[in-house]
């Protein structure tokens, strides 16, 4: 297998009778790409963005149609939109459920097995600290270095500027990981407590910067709710796989 992380460019490219049979791309642009009389049987896209736009498949946008399949097996995923303070508790008790399901439901030996070049179950719960620590602490709160030093970074992050000093070295222990984890949920479960339509309506800073969108206070608990959702989906995907 040939790997390249090197930057390349083929916007406008034009590709024909090309073979990507078995290539992955990752962190890639295929925004606005059109392909006609190809191959896609075992075809598996996985975007974080999907929600955000349009996918046509001969013709149909299946975004829709990925969005209530996913409703269907993730029971409450649909509440992540919610708009209110009764509406964000319930979506938040729901998705709160379907974590300690599946936690309670991983093997010891699994916790930190992980799928080639995808995170295991105890780095993606070092992630949400994170997502936690970024939305919540950083965004909502505004406290001025509000990460945890086990938080998981996303790829990229230094690139950004990041410091990434703030972070732990070594891998903590599973125990430690589920204490911090369960610290950062339950700090969302008081906040959202005493939450007033006011409030939700605030407006605050990007905790990652760039460009000029200034979310809402509900827009911080909403982008907590969906990387709680996705990677919920990403580790129960793996760990079918790893069983």
């Amino acid at each position: 297998m040939t790997t390249s992380s090197d930057a390349q460019d083929f916007e406008g490219a034009t590709f024909v009778q090309a073979n990507f049979k078995g290539a992955t791309l990752r962190f890639s642009d295929v925004s606005g790409m059109t392909m006609r009389s190809v191959d896609v049987d075992g075809l598996d896209i996985d975007s974080h963005d999907l929600f955000q736009g349009r996918l046509l498949v001969n013709g149909v946008d299946v975004v829709p149609l990925v969005d209530a399949e996913l409703n269907r097996r993730f029971p409450g995923r649909e509440l992540q939109d919610a708009q209110t303070p009764e509406g964000l508790r319930e979506a938040w008790v729901a998705v709160q459920a379907a974590w300690r399901e599946t936690v309670a439901d991983t093997p010891a030996d699994l916790v930190n097995a992980h799928v080639e070049d995808e995170w295991s179950l105890a780095q993606t719960l070092r992630h949400l600290v994170l997502a936690t620590d970024a939305w919540l602490r950083g965004a909502i709160l505004q406290v001025d270095q509000p990460f945890h030093e086990i938080g998981q970074l996303f790829t990229g992050a230094a690139d950004m500027g990041f410091d990434t000093s703030i972070f732990r070295a070594e891998t903590p222990g599973f125990d430690e990981v589920l204490a911090v984890r369960a610290e950062r949920q339950q700090l969302v479960t008081d906040f959202l407590a005493t939450a007033t339509p006011e409030l939700l309506a605030e407006d605050r800073a990007n905790p990652w910067g760039g460009g000029d969108w200034r979310p809402s206070v509900g827009d911080c608990v909403r982008v907590i709710l969906e990387e709680e959702w996705a990677h919920l989906r990403y580790v129960r995907r793996d760990l079918a796989l790893l069983r």
